[in-house]
């Protein structure tokens, strides 16, 4: 009867611990920065925004090879004792100075607001969330973390990062 109990009692315990094993709490984190570069890296929004940058930049550029050039020109009229024309180049100067800070500004301004509208698409987080929820439903995940608000997240097992299987399940 004693060997009987203590079988009882055996498989009774082997029983819970198997229910509470497969209660435990499944979590995975992700790389939502990483993600979000690998879907819009060949976008037409992303292409668009890079060469406006590039034409900003080459404006600038242009702009900073003129000042260098007036520059170089007043310095050759003070070496001839050229005074007048040292100080018409001058205020040209300071006015091209001006016109490039204001420039650059704008073009900040503008190129922040281009990413920031880039980075809130909706589509893309739609198509995120939907990939998320699927991965996490095949996978028996009760939660998916994002890396980027680490501050919560003291420690992670590279084992619980679906970061890549996101990437590839969203094709990219």
């Amino acid at each position: 009867m004693k060997k009987y109990f203590i079988a009882t009692a055996f498989l009774f315990t082997m029983i819970i611990s198997n229910s509470f094993a497969q209660q435990i709490t499944k979590f995975g984190v992700v790389d939502t920065a990483k993600v979000y570069n690998a879907y819009f890296r060949n976008s037409a929004p992303i292409r668009n925004f890079e060469k406006k940058k590039a034409e900003f930049q080459d404006e600038i550029n242009k702009r900073t090879d003129e000042l260098r050039s007036l520059q170089q020109k007043k310095l050759e009229y003070e070496n001839e004792g050229k005074e007048a024309q040292a100080l018409k180049v001058e205020s040209e100067i300071t006015k091209k100075k001006e016109y490039l800070t204001e420039y650059t500004n704008a073009k900040n301004v503008e190129l922040e607001t281009l990413q920031r509208s880039l980075q809130t698409s909706d589509e893309f987080y739609k198509k995120l969330y939907n990939t998320l929820s699927r991965i996490a439903e095949s996978g028996g995940y009760s939660m998916i973390l994002s890396l980027q608000d680490s501050n919560s997240i003291l420690w992670y097992s590279s084992s619980v990062d679906i970061t890549s299987q996101v990437i590839s399940e969203l094709g990219l």
